[in-house]
């Protein structure tokens, strides 16, 4: 049988998402957590145009601390969005709210790694019960 060799994007994909799957839970790491919502507006890289929204109830039990989400950009290598650090620092802080942006520093494709940066950004807002 013959295997295929992964691209970067799905290597890069790949070893997040084990990173994601090896943390502890949300209710696990944060006790006192009660409560989570989170709602996330992913734009195009002049921060304009949103291309999709979400927003949800995190089931803290499932919920990993390793509390990251895909760029939009279906061609960025070695992107995404972090929130692990930000939610870490709410929740120590007992913050009823945290909210910002970030910018994605993936490649924008295979083409461009190394010259053009994917810079996709996302607004996030989330929202603690203790």
């Amino acid at each position: 049988m013959r295997h295929q060799k992964l691209g970067a994007r799905a290597e890069y994909r790949q070893a997040e998402e084990q990173r994601t799957r090896d943390s502890a839970s949300l209710a696990e790491k944060f006790g006192k957590l009660k409560t989570l919502t989170v709602d996330l507006a992913f734009y195009n890289p002049e921060g304009v145009t949103r291309n999709s929204q979400i927003k949800y109830t995190v089931n803290l039990a499932n919920a990993k601390s390793v509390f990251r989400f895909s760029c939009q950009n279906s061609e960025c290598i070695g992107g995404d969005f972090d929130l692990s650090e930000e939610l870490a620092k709410a929740v120590a802080a007992r913050r009823k709210t945290a909210s910002g942006e970030l910018c994605c520093q993936g490649w924008r494709n295979k083409t461009t790694i190394d010259t053009v940066r994917c810079h996709n950004i996302l607004r996030y807002k989330l929202s603690f019960g203790y």
